[in-house]
């Protein structure tokens, strides 16, 4: 039996906005120097035929959900066509429920036949539908503007190096984040306030399964159990250093902006008072890896940082390589080893492939799934393998994250909210979802280091959400229906949509 507050989706609109960095980002083999959003506008009706419009935003964040030698420009177009395809699924998606149950049985039952089908498209294909009138089908040109025949025809990578699945999610992400933001806006709440049973018809039994060595039980449980029970404002930020980043004067290129904004990490720690640092690390030169922990680890000391964690960028083979490097660590730097707050995700995604046992590296330090941690099935192979922390992204949707959270909590594992480098309005959600989980501390957030100036509109609504202050993120202006984004009082002009269907 459904409930009375339950909606389905009746319209989607789909908008692509490039953003430039000031800064590059080394991440793993690639560099990133420019990314293009993703936006979403989900239009739901309820069984009495009100309505309401919420929206969803992502970076399409190429280079980590598609790590490959396939050419970048490439890899963009096929998310943006898989985007278009997803915005004609989800308006014509029937299933009415609470967001987390139309959210999951669309990750079920629809996403992964249109994953097939696009990853069947061969090079020189007519990918996504045909160009009609756009209020009732697609537009296909990304940016906007009036789509060529030759921009119909771009080619898809070869069968063999398909679309992954972690690039799926985070183009069906948008729609999910719209949908619970637009059931938030129907019923004039806050959506955090609707993960209960008043709310929800299905309990956590309906979508997970517990560990088979575990006393644990969803029967009559649900999402709100599982948060905390009062959102906390202010969070603690951690800036992010990356593989390019320079420490010291003596690094300096002549090519870094004169922007306004800090450059090296000692400065970046003063102006924002920062208290927490993420480190990108290689993965494949042991050498490189223990000498930038000493490097930003000395670099911090001196100014104050309290807490330190460690990115391996998913290139490990073997725990070995991680346990030298804090071995090594821990004898010659001993303060620096026990900033260390947890290490994450060295090895490879594909958690299913790869099923290295990992309980060395944990029993070193806390070991967090970030990249491999696409639902809870894959926390759950984790725990199994020795790993014992989740790192949550809302770019892998707002129903996954909730529901990898939950049976996170339940097995005891701990949390942590990761960022994509969120501009815009994709910083609120994922502000929001650090804020009701509870970390092990704060949250990730360094969109203000590569790109602040994109943010613009937004910062002057929501200033403490893109600026850190004091080492904190400040969300007391977070407030009112769904995600609180408050979009009526953003300033921010939309391009033409690259996409629009309805019902």
């Amino acid at each position: 039996m459904g409930k009375p507050t339950d909606i389905r989706v009746v319209g989607t609109r789909l908008y692509f906005l490039p953003i430039r960095m000031r800064m590059p980002l080394k991440f793993g083999p690639e560099t990133v120097t420019g990314v293009t959003c993703a936006r979403a506008c989900v239009r739901v009706a309820d069984s009495r035929g009100r309505t309401a419009e919420g929206w969803g935003e992502t970076p399409l964040s190429v280079q980590w959900v598609w790590a490959s030698q396939l050419p970048y420009e490439l890899r963009l177009e096929t998310l943006k066509r898989f985007c278009v395809m997803l915005a004609e699924a989800w308006a014509g998606f029937e299933v009415f429920g609470h967001p987390i149950e139309v959210g999951q049985d669309f990750q079920e039952q629809v996403l992964p036949g249109l994953l097939s089908k696009m990853n069947e498209k061969s090079p020189g294909s007519t990918p996504g539908p045909d160009v009609v009138d756009s209020a009732s089908r697609a537009t296909s040109d990304a940016d906007g503007g009036s789509p060529s025949a030759a921009g119909q025809r771009r080619a898809f990578p070869k069968p063999g190096e398909p679309m992954p699945w972690l690039a799926a999610l985070i183009c069906c992400s948008v729609f999910d984040q719209a949908l619970h933001d637009a059931y938030g806006q129907l019923h004039h709440r806050p959506v955090y306030t609707t993960y209960g049973a008043g709310w929800i018809s299905r309990d956590l039994s309906a979508f997970l399964q517990p560990a088979s060595d575990a006393s644990v039980n969803f029967n009559g449980r649900f999402p709100e159990e599982f948060l905390l029970s009062r959102r906390g404002d202010k969070v603690r930020a951690w800036h992010l250093v990356g593989g390019l980043d320079p420490l010291d004067p003596s690094e300096l290129t002549g090519q870094e902006p004169h922007d306004g904004y800090p450059v090296l990490l000692a400065d970046w720690i003063r102006s924002d008072g920062l208290k927490c640092v993420k480190i990108k690390l290689r993965g494949n030169d042991a050498g490189w890896d223990y000498q930038r922990l000493v490097s930003v680890g000395q670099t911090a000391i001196e100014n104050g940082v309290e807490c330190l964690s460690a990115d391996f960028n998913c290139t490990v083979r073997e725990p070995s390589y991680v346990n030298d490097v804090l071995d090594r660590l821990r004898a010659a730097h001993p303060r620096t080893f026990d900033m260390i707050l947890y290490v994450e995700q060295p090895f490879p995604y594909e958690l299913e492939e790869h099923r290295i046992d990992v309980r060395s590296v944990s029993r070193r330090k806390p070991l967090f799934l970030d990249e491999s941690a696409h639902d809870w099935r894959l926390v759950k192979l984790g725990r199994e393998l020795g790993w014992t922390g989740v790192a949550l992204k809302t770019c892998k949707t707002q129903t996954g994250a909730l529901l990898s959270a939950c049976w996170a909590r339940a097995h005891g594992m701990q949390l942590m909210v990761q960022d994509l480098t969120n501009p815009m309005l994709a910083q609120i959600p994922h502000l929001l979802l650090a804020a009701h989980v509870g970390t092990i501390m704060g949250v990730e957030t360094n969109a203000m280091q590569f790109y602040p100036d994109a943010s613009i509109p937004e910062s002057a609504v929501h200033p403490g959400l893109y600026r850190r202050r004091d080492g904190l993120i400040d969300l007391s202006t977070v407030h009112g229906p769904g995600f609180g984004y408050r979009l009526n009082e953003i300033s921010r002009e939309l391009p033409t949509p690259a996409a629009q269907f309805q019902v």
